[in-house]
């Protein structure tokens, strides 16, 4: 454990580039794994006062309350303007959200942790980063994986590759990037590489 704070390494990168199987080869490694989409149905939860601030600020993205998803969706990644204000309203509720659980994870003695965020960068995240890992995959190979796991169309999945940041700029944003285009093992292989080099920088025994 790192003297006084944890060391946190971000992971993002292309949507539809195999994040959560590198997530889960992270755990196996000793990272503690903090999921940002989790946090982020946390501040839409039904009732909750962040829903509520959400909600006042977009009522077309819920009904009775419910944070509508595919609707929301459906407008956000259509509209870069609509986008933008949208996360400059919620990502302060997430990254208070990252703050407190990093610090719980602390406390509780995990001095490594992964911070699996798709906007790490838009959010400002990266700021609380030591290292950063980036995902990255082939377009098209991106764009059947996103169809097949939301169940939306192609349009749909190429409105939402479009809303992301290019593969160049993650490759210059980035301290380690692993390429997610072949098999599942290779993705495997390389992320299980990634956490060894990590903790070898950083001096961890897991």
């Amino acid at each position: 454990m790192s003297a006084g704070k944890p060391f946190i390494i971000g992971l993002t990168g292309q949507t539809g580039a195999g994040k959560t199987t590198v997530s889960q080869v992270m755990l196996l490694h000793g990272f503690y794994h903090i999921n940002c989409d989790r946090l982020t149905a946390l501040v839409l939860k039904e009732g909750s006062e962040s829903a509520r601030d959400i909600g006042r600020q977009f009522p077309d993205f819920f009904m009775n309350g419910v944070f509508d998803r595919r609707k929301a969706a459906a407008a956000l990644f259509s509209d870069s303007g609509l986008l933008a204000r949208y996360n400059a309203a919620i990502f302060p509720h997430i990254n208070k959200l990252i703050s407190e659980m990093i610090g719980a994870a602390y406390a509780e003695g995990h001095g490594l942790i992964l911070l699996d965020a798709p906007t790490l960068f838009e959010a400002g995240a990266d700021k609380l980063c030591d290292a950063v890992i980036s995902c990255v995959a082939p377009e098209e190979q991106r764009i059947m994986r996103i169809m097949e796991r939301d169940n939306i169309s192609e349009q749909a999945a190429r409105a939402r590759t479009a809303a992301q940041h290019d593969e160049q700029f993650f490759r210059a944003h980035s301290d380690y990037v692993i390429e997610n285009g072949g098999a599942v093992s290779d993705a495997e292989k390389a992320a299980a590489e990634t956490a060894e080099l990590i903790k070898k920088r950083f001096e961890i025994k897991t």
